[in-house]
């Protein structure tokens, strides 16, 4: 029996067109929350952090700045500046993913690598793109560096955030929505993870990944913080062709805690095949410590399960903080 034909995309939504959206996003949600139970055995066994042994490894995280590379609006570069922040050229674009230059944010530690590109050697932001509200991810003090007429991509219900701190031109966007930029395609896409920022609006706004498409037909998907699960075929399903899969591989231990909503690394292996990228760059590790595993961990075991699967290693572009590389365009395209 032939496989189905994908799914149409849908038509890019108008820019900044407001909308109307439920009060709470909790039935996407992969798995329930965590509840008492679960919170009172994380206070006896849990590791919000690594122990001695753990930290040993904190000097040797890859740490590399360079220049951002010479692009043209044909050509596809990524630069990772730590976390979940990376520079994305794309058609043209200088595109933010989830940027967060600040040295600590709430809750959590101060940052063990240093922003990987200095906020003053980027060129023009042209779009930003937000996963979703944890602080990690959507950093206030950072966005507001940005000129307020930056163009601002968010998930369902996290537009008034943002037009609060006087942002024109912000989109929201539900799962398998789109809007356009410049000839930049943005899809929003799920993920399995959650949204809260404060004690009162757990999950009231959505949370996901994004597809952004060139005018060759280039991909790269930023998977924002998820865990592992279906949606990452059905999204390989419904943009074939990805050239770039950005996903996650640290913050996992203890696993029984954190395993609904973060990968580990050999789940990212596995979600790289599922969405059918051809390469894949790990992030979110290495910057802020979020849980208990050694803090080199998650790169040895990103490279040995590439390996175990029987990819290419040199499809494997496990960057340091700072580094960039430049996706290689069909020279017959």
């Amino acid at each position: 029996m032939p496989p189905a034909p994908p799914t149409p995309l849908a038509p890019p939504r108008t820019p900044g067109a407001p909308r109307l959206w439920p009060k709470s996003f909790a039935d996407r949600l992969t798995a329930p929350l965590p509840g008492l139970r679960a919170f009172a055995r994380f206070a006896r066994e849990g590791a919000l952090r690594p122990g001695p042994e753990g930290l040993a490894d904190i000097q040797r995280l890859p740490f590399e700045p360079g220049p951002l590379p010479r692009v043209d609006s044909r050509t596809v570069a990524v630069t990772w500046v730590g976390h979940a922040s990376w520079v994305v050229r794309v058609g043209g674009l200088t595109v933010l993913t989830d940027p967060v230059w600040s040295r600590k944010i709430l809750g959590t530690p101060a940052r063990v690598t240093p922003a990987g590109v200095a906020w003053s050697a980027l060129p023009r932001v042209d779009a930003v793109v937000i996963s979703h509200n944890h602080y990690d991810h959507l950093d206030a003090p950072t966005l507001a560096r940005l000129p307020r007429q930056t163009p601002v991509f968010v998930p369902a219900g996290l537009g008034r955030w943002f037009t609060r701190r006087r942002f024109s031109r912000v989109t929201e966007l539900d799962w398998w929505e789109a809007a356009e930029l410049g000839g930049v395609r943005l899809d929003f896409v799920p993920a399995h993870h959650w949204s809260k920022r404060s004690l009162m609006d757990t999950c009231r706004t959505l949370w996901g990944g994004w597809v952004l498409t060139d005018g060759d037909g280039q991909r790269v998907y930023f998977a924002g913080d998820t865990g592992y699960g279906h949606w990452f075929e059905r999204i390989g399903a419904r943009y074939p062709g990805i050239d770039l899969a950005l996903l996650p591989i640290g913050a996992y231990h203890p696993r029984w805690w954190l395993s609904d909503v973060h990968c580990d690394p050999e789940e990212a292996v596995r979600a790289a095949a599922d969405v059918g990228a051809r390469r894949l760059a790990p992030m979110h590790w290495g910057t802020f410590l979020l849980s208990g595993e050694p803090v080199l961990e998650p790169l040895t075991r990103v490279r040995s399960a590439w390996e175990a699967a029987g990819m290419a290693r040199e499809d494997l572009w496990d960057l340091p903080v700072g580094s960039s590389r430049v996706l290689a365009r069909d020279p017959h395209s």
